[in-house]
């Protein structure tokens, strides 16, 4: 994620927290990090796009309305992984979305978040 695309993202996780009651408090616990590293990702001082501001950003965009195209373009591990993976045809498409929902059997990284799931037909 680049510096841009980082301080965009942190500064619409810091609206989404304050618009949903959401605190650092439960960011932190829900993620096992600490309350003072969340404050520094979501105050734009983590100067560099790390793992935990990642899971920051998508723990928070999560209550509103789940993850993102933004988001997903965002994480170089997916992004990854389907492009070694993803042959480009639509029939490959739906195939890698069967397995990636068949995943969700074993339960949500976040269960108080486990409402906003993307509903299936809808695009990430």
């Amino acid at each position: 994620m680049s510096r841009p695309d980082l301080e965009a993202r942190t500064e619409r996780a810091r609206r989404i927290c304050k618009a949903r009651g959401v605190t650092q408090a439960q960011i932190a616990a829900d993620l096992g990090a600490s309350q003072s590293q969340v404050s520094r990702i979501l105050q734009g001082q983590s100067h560099h796009a790390s793992r935990l501001a990642e899971e920051v950003c998508l723990y928070v965009e999560r209550f509103e309305g789940g993850v993102t195209a933004e988001s997903v373009k965002g994480n170089d591990d997916l992004v990854g992984a389907l492009a070694v993976t993803w042959d480009g045809s639509a029939t490959h498409a739906r195939a890698l979305s069967a397995v990636i929902r068949s995943l969700s059997a074993l339960g949500p990284s976040h269960p108080k978040t486990a409402s906003k799931a993307i509903p299936k037909g809808t695009k990430a």
